[in-house]
């Protein structure tokens, strides 16, 4: 029999568990984080910079907003985890889910895209500032990095560390999270958790802004592949793939806003490298303004036996509610929701595929990216030159996402991972021969000048690489079987994530920034792996029922391939 959870509203088909603590929560939370403010605020006269915190010692009014932070955060994960009864084991519902990959685009689908495009923004946002913040923060805190390489001192690689290790474990944690008690619960977590890091812009000691970081690390892993998860669950098949990578192509917009705040109010003479923490205050409450557009995932619902919220949500999203004993869901009843069924004989080949993929992406993207500002400035460069170089470096690969888009989704999404891993491989090439000359002159004067080839190569790991990651998080998103989706999603993302713990373990280690010939070395060896393992294992999802992949990799046959097309909406 089907479980049915009686309250929920009309807009996502789910309401909250427990709805005054999710909302006493993220209150808690955002005053607990304003209180950190006046903090902030009194050391704006300090020279030779504004906002210099190093040294000063939190009063009063910061330790109990430091308490009602945890408070809300405990409060607002009590509002939304669902109660255990609930949830069905073993249930298959009857209900078809082919109806879901019918249905045209409504503006209820629209309305999804545009909040998980927010959210894709705002969370990619978060690991981007860390490079940005690197050479203020070794400023203040007197530590050893490529602008201070004589410094005694820990090394500024440990800010950007710690974080991105929290994303890898985060990516797991939420993957896990997802399949457990949602993925809209999961996300509106991840959201609360960037609301309260925003206190990082209050902490005078480093050791403080390690923890900041990494607890940031945290919501940012989980993120992005629940995010995924969700749309390519909720949006029709024909539709899905271009649809998921063309929002995944907004990292680069992420960069683009990143170091336009940057090199404008964030600036060392204006509000200081600590403003990139406060805007996690503003950006995390938008997201938890728009989750009431954010819908559960109807496969979700199915799979735990709660049909009447799954036919509330598909009825909005304009699919036909229609029940069979064909219920393609039936696949998956043998399938163990568990980490361990990603490297089952069925699924390992494409969790392999993925992790190579994730550790090369990973690799280019933070050797690149984090220290690019450092590397500028090294060479001449002042802090708002050099984020106005990243910025229009952004701008200029912005509109490449849509043939990506269009060639994932209409093309091929095997043949569109290949030919972006062959086109990054020929990229790295190009900057370990570029890495023998000079990219930029300098003046008499000792102020370093861009060139042109310097703006096109910083497209590859600006813009390049951030079209793979969504590229590769879309497809990790559709290959895996519903009840692990969001634990596949995780893997793939904490694979891009574990290559920047390598890459900056590296930087840690050594003191040093790595040289662009190192990176694309590190780079290029795990994917040109990863090439060979598509060839071998990858199978192709183009227009293709969630359901239908999976059984094409359990081996299952489940009929003729019916055309994927409009259905016609309930009255």
């Amino acid at each position: 029999m089907a479980i049915s959870v009686p309250r929920r509203n009309k807009v996502t088909g789910v309401e909250y568990e427990h709805p005054g603590a999710f909302w006493f929560g993220v209150a808690a939370v955002t005053v607990g984080v304003i209180m950190h403010l006046p903090f902030y605020w009194s050391a704006r006269n300090t020279t030779p910079l504004p906002y210099t915190l190093v040294g000063k010692k939190p009063d009063a009014v910061m330790w109990f907003g430091m308490l009602l932070i945890f408070v809300g955060l405990a409060a607002t994960a009590y509002g939304l985890f669902p109660r255990l009864s609930e949830v069905s084991r073993g249930y298959i519902s009857k209900i078809k889910v082919r109806a879901m990959d019918e249905a045209r685009i409504k503006p209820a689908h629209v309305g999804l895209l545009l909040v998980m495009a927010a959210a894709i923004t705002i969370d990619v946002m978060k690991p981007t500032t860390l490079a940005f913040m690197a050479p203020g923060a070794a400023k203040e805190y007197g530590l050893k990095g490529p602008l201070n390489p004589t410094a005694h001192a820990l090394p500024i690689a440990l800010y950007p560390l710690s974080g991105i290790s929290g994303t890898v474990c985060g990516s797991f944690l939420w993957g896990w999270l997802g399949d457990k008690i949602g993925r809209r619960a999961s996300i509106l977590l991840a959201a609360i958790i960037f609301v309260a890091v925003a206190v990082c812009g209050a902490m005078p000691v480093f050791w403080a802004n390690l923890v900041v970081c990494f607890i940031m690390g945290l919501g940012v892993g989980g993120m992005l592949p629940i995010a995924f998860s969700l749309m390519a669950e909720t949006i029709p098949a024909r539709h899905r793939g271009w649809l998921m990578v063309l929002i995944g192509g907004d990292v680069a917009g992420a960069y683009i806003i990143t170091s336009w705040i940057a090199s404008t109010i964030a600036a060392p003479d204006r509000y200081g490298w600590r403003m990139l923490w406060w805007i996690s205050l503003p950006t995390g409450l938008i997201l938890m303004l728009l989750n009431r557009f954010i819908p559960e995932s109807p496969r979700f619902l199915l799979q735990h036996g709660r049909e009447e919220e799954a036919k509330t949500i598909m009825r909005k999203y304009g699919a036909v509610i229609v029940e069979g004993d064909d219920s393609l869901l039936k696949v998956e009843r043998h399938v163990q929701s568990r980490f361990a069924q990603l490297f089952s004989r069925d699924f390992v080949g494409l969790s392999v595929i993925l992790l190579l993929l994730g550790l090369g992406i990973g690799i280019v993207q933070y050797g690149f990216q984090q220290w690019i500002p450092s590397n500028l400035a090294k060479l001449g460069f002042k802090d708002v030159t050099a984020a106005k170089i990243l910025r229009d470096s952004a701008l200029i690969g912005f509109p490449l996402n849509f043939p990506i888009a269009w060639l994932y989704g209409f093309w091929s999404a095997k043949k569109t991972i290949l030919l972006m891993c062959f086109t990054t491989l020929s990229a790295l090439i190009g900057f370990g021969l570029a890495s023998h000359g000079s990219l930029v002159h300098v003046d008499a004067a000792g102020v370093a000048h861009q060139t042109t080839l310097l703006y096109v190569l910083l497209i590859v790991p600006i813009w390049g690489i951030s079209s793979l990651t969504a590229v590769v998080i879309a497809y990790a998103s559709e290959v895996f079987p519903t009840k692990v989706r969001a634990r596949g999603s995780g893997l793939a993302a904490g694979a891009t994530k574990f290559g920047g713990v390598m890459i900056l373990a590296i930087v840690a280690a050594a003191i040093a920034a790595p040289s662009i010939r190192a990176t694309a070395v590190y780079g290029a060896i795990p994917l040109i792996l990863a090439i060979v393992a598509m060839i071998v294992f990858g199978v192709e999802t183009k227009k293709k029922q969630l359901e239908r992949i999976t059984a094409e990799e359990l081996h299952e046959d489940v009929g003729p391939l019916a055309p994927v097309g409009p259905v016609a909406m309930e009255p």
